[in-house]
C-alpha cells in the first residue's frame, strides 16, 4: 500500500511538473570556474584553490499572450571554498515589442556595456579592480530597448537612492551598444554609456572590440569622478586575443589608470584557454598589477603577482 501510494505521488508530481513545463520555460544554468593559485600579495606568499565567480541560476519567461512576456531570472555566486551563497542578478520584468522592463537587482548599464572585451573577467586581471562602475545593484528598474535597425539597443538603469551608497540620491545608468558582443552576428561590438551618481561616482566609458580573422582586439577608455572630493580619474584597457586552433587561444589584457598628484597603476594579464567541449576549458593566466593594502591602518600600494591554472565547466 505504501509503495502504492509512493507510486501516485510520484505520477502526480511528474504530471504537475509536465504541465508546468509546458505553460512556461524554465532553465536551470550555472558556471563552475576553479583555480589552483600561487600569490604574492602585500609582499607575502601564498596558495588557494579558489572559486571565481562560479554561479548557480534559474531563468524563465511566460507568454501572456498579446505580444507579451513575464521574465525572472533568480541567480546566485557559488563560493565553493567556503559553501556561501551570494545574490547576483535577480529579477523580474516583461518582455514584448517595447523591449524588456525589470526590476530587482542587476547589473547597471555601464558594467553590461563592457560586452566581452574583459578577457580576463573574474580572475585577478578582471577590470574591476582598477575601475570604478562594474556595478550590480540591488534596488533597481532597468529598460532596454528591441533592436533598432538590427544593430544597436538602447538601455538604461535606475538606482534607488536606498542602496546607492553614501551617495544618499538616485541614480543613472545608461548605454547606447552596437553591434555584437559575443562577435559572432557581427564581427564587431562598440558601446558608449555613462553613470551618474552611482555608488559616489559619476562616470563615462567608450567600449570597443572587433574580430578580424582569429584575432580579437579591444580597448575600453573611461574617465571617472568621485564626487564627494570632485577627483577624476582616466582609465585605459587593452585586450587581444588570438586562436591557434579551435581549440587552443593565447590572450593579453593591459589596463592603467591615471590621477593627477598620484602615481598610475598599471595590470598586465596573459594567458590561454584549452577547449575541451562545447562547455570545458581548461586555462592558465599569470597576473601582475598595482594593488593597495593596508598596513598598520595606512594604505599602501604593491605590486602583486598571480599565477593560476584552471578548470571551467557550463552548463
Amino acid at each position: 500500500m505504501k509503495t502504492l501510494k509512493k507510486s501516485l505521488i510520484a505520477l502526480a508530481a511528474a504530471g504537475l511538473f509536465s504541465s508546468v513545463a509546458q505553460a512556461e520555460a524554465v532553465t536551470v544554468y550555472g558556471k563552475l570556474n576553479v583555480t589552483l593559485q600561487a600569490s604574492e600579495e602585500a609582499g607575502e606568499s601564498t596558495s588557494e584553490v579558489k572559486s571565481n565567480a562560479s554561479r548557480l541560476g534559474v531563468k524563465g519567461d511566460l507568454d501572456l499572450g498579446n505580444n507579451l512576456q513575464a521574465i525572472y531570472t533568480i541567480e546566485y555566486e557559488v563560493k565553493t571554498d567556503s559553501g556561501e551563497f551570494k545574490a547576483r542578478n535577480q529579477f523580474v520584468g516583461l518582455k514584448g515589442g517595447f523591449g524588456q522592463v525589470t526590476v530587482g537587482r542587476q547589473d547597471t548599464m555601464l558594467k553590461i556595456s563592457q560586452g566581452k572585451v574583459d578577457l580576463f573577467n573574474d580572475l585577478e586581471g578582471d577590470i574591476k579592480n582598477l575601475l570604478k562602475g562594474e556595478n550590480r545593484m540591488g534596488q533597481t528598474a532597468a529598460y532596454l530597448s528591441p533592436k533598432i535597425a538590427d544593430v544597436a539597443t538602447l538601455g538604461l538603469t535606475y538606482v534607488a537612492k536606498a542602496d546607492n551608497g553614501d551617495t544618499l540620491e538616485d541614480g543613472v545608468s545608461a548605454a547606447a551598444m552596437f553591434g555584437d558582443k559575443n562577435l559572432k552576428k557581427s564581427a564587431f561590438y562598440a558601446a558608449l554609456a555613462m553613470d551618474s551618481k552611482v555608488k559616489g561616482y559619476d562616470a563615462i566609458r567608450a567600449t570597443g572590440h572587433v574580430k578580424l580573422g582569429d584575432a580579437k582586439l579591444g580597448a575600453l577608455v573611461q574617465k571617472q569622478t568621485k564626487i564627494a572630493s570632485d577627483t577624476e580619474q582616466m582609465a585605459y584597457l587593452v585586450s587581444g586575443s588570438y586562436s591557434i586552433t579551435k581549440a587552443v587561444a593565447l590572450k593579453t589584457q593591459y589596463q592603467l589608470t591615471t590621477e593627477d598628484n598620484k602615481d598610475d597603476k598599471k595590470s598586465l594579464s596573459v594567458g590561454a584557454d584549452y577547449k575541451l567541449g562545447s562547455a570545458t576549458k581548461a586555462f592558465a593566466f599569470y597576473t601582475m598589477g598595482d594593488r593597495t593594502h593596508e598596513v598598520d591602518t595606512v594604505d599602501v600600494s604593491f605590486e602583486d603577482k598571480w599565477f593560476g591554472l584552471g578548470l571551467e565547466h557550463k552548463f
